[in-house]
């Protein structure tokens, strides 16, 4: 565990002289991700005003300090290295989930319905919504249905999420309030009994039809709960994130925006955020004067900043609904219509493409939601010719699918590809079965991807998947995943990261596509943002659920200041 003198009397004011003497100096193995690869292990770094002013060895960072400065030497078994940015965490919606009825760890529906039933029976108010997340169809052997939460919960109203957040969920009184009709919204499905009655789960677009009812959390809780949330990020060295917003409409911008905006007024924002807006909000977003990059709220320097327009092009896996360039393999006892074997556009190519160009002109930048290969194509197609005067870079999310033709045009274009290491670990025995050899060979290339030069900024996707970024970049690396039976073979071994790379990916990579040129590494000038680990995270062989996954930060520096020590 680092040991740090801070209690000795700062200084007065010494005038603007940017590197001696320095306020904070850290002694010990410190990687600063300096270069385009490796590590780049110096021996001391030194802050002043919230940057680095110095790195190299500790001789001569020591005459560079004072009486004043606070010295920090990291024991032998520690390293430091730069704070992590996750590029794709939906932030309020982590928060909200915290609140809500969580079945990620219910084996099957009827551990599931066990627990809605004992959250039926605490909320007192017989009117109340209740929210949830975490189901899986293919962990509980086929779809729930309505019927089945009317046996825990009768006449409650329920939207419950899937753990992918593409399908949700919903009791019978919460589908008697939606306008369902007797087919499929655009980019949509409900599923239906035979009878043409909706069953109780929609999909994609669909989902919209129920939670325009279901009411916002009190912006109170909110808050409490978004910072709780946010403080324990910060605990597992997480500085920064990039939030692609919920999954409710806010077309007038009245839920997230104003609630990143008085935290970061307050000074009560535990992390940096860029907020991003759904497609439907980007008018007001346009009307309310807020632009890619720009901050949200009154300090200029605030920890919130506006972030990208994010639009759909499909579905997901485990939903069945990402565009596909070929057929999705056959289930048995699963079958599906003809007209959904590649998958399901959320948005349509020309009506994308129309919502990127109005974005652009109000000066707001896009990412496209894109798992399968059809979407990616699509969605390249579509960012490329305005990709390089974009105030930020445009983005792809996911990313899971990727044609071999199309992976230089990432980096060619201008492009980042974001995606998230962890999904491999939920996906990898359902791509394998859905998407058949097209598996191994075109999905989850990050080492083919990053060949190319492109900047791949790594994110959790959380709630989707828990925060902890450590398991994820592990993965990356491995290719492996704790939580896979014994005997697993590694998901197409060749396509590993180095450790370097991946952890250049979840420092340097997100703030690149952000456009920060001062963050994400430890070198002069940069923002000291400073995570201390157990060396072993970098020093042991990466195994599933080794020192790597499980690592945990024993102090975190925000711009210099200390906001978390074990």
């Amino acid at each position: 565990m680092p040991t740090a003198a801070r209690t000795t009397p700062r200084r007065p004011s010494l005038g603007p002289e940017p590197t001696v003497p320095l306020e904070t100096l850290i002694i010990g193995r410190i990687a600063t991700l300096a270069g385009d690869r490796g590590f780049g292990w110096v021996e001391a770094i030194g802050i002043r005003a919230g940057r680095i002013a110095f790195a190299g060895t500790e001789v001569d960072l020591e005459t560079r300090a004072d009486p004043f400065t606070v010295r920090i030497r990291l024991e032998p078994d520690t390293i430091a290295v730069p704070g992590l940015t996750d590029a794709h965490l939906h932030l309020v919606q982590a928060a909200m989930a915290t609140r809500q009825v969580d079945l990620s760890a219910s084996p099957t529906l009827d551990d599931g319905l066990a627990r809605i039933g004992a959250a039926h029976e605490a909320l007192s108010d017989a009117d109340a919504w209740m929210e949830g997340h975490g189901w899986d169809s293919d962990r509980w052997g086929g779809w729930p249905t309505a019927d089945a939460l009317e046996t825990v919960a009768p006449g409650r109203r329920i939207a419950i999420w899937a753990h992918d957040h593409h399908a949700l969920w919903a009791s019978h009184a919460a589908l008697s309030g939606a306008e369902l009709g007797t087919g499929d919204p655009p980019g949509g499905v409900i599923r239906r009994r035979a009878d043409g009655t909706p069953e109780g789960v929609l999909l994609e677009a669909a989902t919209r039809l129920v939670t325009i009812h279901v009411p916002p959390m009190a912006t109170a809780e909110l808050e409490r709960a978004l910072i709780e949330v946010g403080e324990e990020l910060v605990s597992l060295g997480v500085v920064a994130c990039h939030d692609p917003g919920g999954v409710a409409p806010d077309p007038e911008l009245r839920y997230s925006y104003p609630l990143y905006t008085t935290l970061a007024d307050r000074g009560r924002l535990p992390l940096r955020v860029h907020a991003c807006m759904r497609d439907d909000a980007v008018a007001a977003a346009i009307e309310q004067g807020h632009r890619s990059g720009a901050p949200l709220g009154q300090d200029p320097a605030g920890r919130a900043r506006v972030g990208w327009q994010k639009c759909f092009a499909d579905g997901s896996l485990g939903s069945r609904t990402a565009a596909l360039l070929a057929d999705i393999e056959p289930e048995p006892g699963r079958p599906m219509a003809p007209g959904q074997r590649r998958g399901v556009w959320m948005t349509e190519p020309d009506a994308l493409a129309a919502r990127v160009a109005r974005a652009s002109a109000g000066g707001i930048a896009t990412t496209i939601h894109a798992i399968g290969d059809a979407a990616v194509r699509a969605a390249l197609d579509i960012l490329t010719p305005g990709a390089t005067a974009a105030p930020l870079m445009p983005r792809i999310e996911h990313v899971q699918m990727l044609h071999p033709d199309d992976r230089p045009r990432f980096a060619a274009g201008g492009i980042a590809a974001s995606v998230q290491p962890v999904h491999l670990g939920s996906d990898a025995a359902q791509a394998r079965r859905l998407w058949g050899d097209r598996a191994e060979s075109s999905a989850y290339t990050w080492a083919a991807i990053a060949d190319t030069g492109a900047v791949m900024p790594f994110g959790t996707d959380a709630p989707v998947e828990p925060f902890d970024p450590w398991p994820g970049i592990a993965l990356a690396v491995r290719r492996e995943d704790a939580r896979w039976p014994a005997g697993t073979p590694a998901f197409a071994p060749e396509q590993a990261l180095t450790l370097d790379r991946a952890l250049r990916a979840a420092c340097i990579d997100p703030a690149v596509s952000a456009r920060e040129t001062d963050r994400g590494r430890l070198t002069v000038g940069q923002r000291a943002d400073v995570v201390v680990l157990p060396a072993a995270a970098l020093d042991e062989p990466v195994t599933p659920g080794g020192a790597l996954a499980t690592a945990r930060p024993t102090l975190v520096l925000i711009d210099g200041e200390f906001v978390f020590e074990a």
